[in-house]
């Protein structure tokens, strides 16, 4: 049987691990090729070394429009075309007191979680307004909708992200270009030390458990899951949406 995603070209930025990594493995077990990219390249090394069929890897930063441009060219010299972009690489700063987190931290969090999505924008967008179609899936976050202290910049960072998937889709909605984002809570990946405010222990993970309703955080699977469902012909009607994959924690 063909998989949900045969046929189909899709980038994955952040794609060596955590949520990205759940992306990229889901997406090529339903059939896309995909190119995984991310900043760390020893992240990237057992792509390079999989099966035929395995995601190919680049080395690239998501914050650099150059970047972009060499991976848009890459993809058409290697799979023919280009039709989903998942916008997944992303960091937040340690949770601590709003007023003390550095300037440096906060600018980073606009560099790396919101400035993506401009340059992918400006870079890919022509591309799908000239072959009629395409989508964008930018992960947000949870914290959008539910801010909570200590981790406010980070969460007002994947806010401008909500914001920006939502005017995307309606001003690219005539071209056929669907824009959607994925707000996921909390999970054990590489951000876990930093939103646990610089310590993991099992008292504040149990902390950040309980506020879930469903008892658990977020896995890389259920965020591949729910991409691939965006990326599929399934959601083929969706645009604007911003689908929550929390637990029920935005019901709290």
């Amino acid at each position: 049987m063909c998989g949900r995603l045969e046929g189909k070209v899709a980038i994955v930025t952040g794609g060596g691990s955590g949520f990205g990594r759940g992306i990229v493995d889901k997406f090529t077990s339903e059939g896309a090729r995909v190119l995984a990219w991310d900043i760390d390249g020893s992240k990237l090394k057992d792509f390079a070394s999989g099966p035929s069929g395995s995601p190919e890897a680049l080395i690239l930063d998501a914050t650099l429009e150059q970047d972009w441009r060499l991976a848009l060219a890459h993809v058409l010299r290697s799979f023919g075309k280009l039709d989903i972009v998942v916008n997944n690489a992303g960091v937040v700063h340690r949770n601590q007191p709003s007023e003390t987190t550095p300037e440096d931290e906060v600018d980073r969090m606009w560099r790396v979680n919101v400035k993506p999505i401009y340059y992918s924008s400006k870079v890919i967008v022509p591309y799908f307004r000239e072959v009629g179609h395409g989508q964008f899936i930018n992960l947000s976050s949870i914290s959008t909708p539910r801010p909570r202290p200590g981790l406010v910049w980070y969460a007002a960072s994947k806010g401008a992200v909500t914001a920006a998937t939502r005017g995307l889709a309606a001003e690219y909605a005539p071209y056929k270009i669907r824009v959607n984002c994925i707000q996921p809570v909390f999970g054990d990946t590489g951000m876990a030390e930093n939103v646990m405010g610089g310590c993991i222990t099992p008292e504040k993970h149990a902390t950040l458990i309980s506020g879930i309703p469903l008892g658990r955080g977020a896995t890389p699977e259920d965020i591949g899951n729910a991409a691939c469902y965006l990326a599929s012909d399934e959601a083929s009607f969706l645009t604007g949406v911003c689908l929550d994959v929390d637990g029920g924690r935005s019901l709290n």
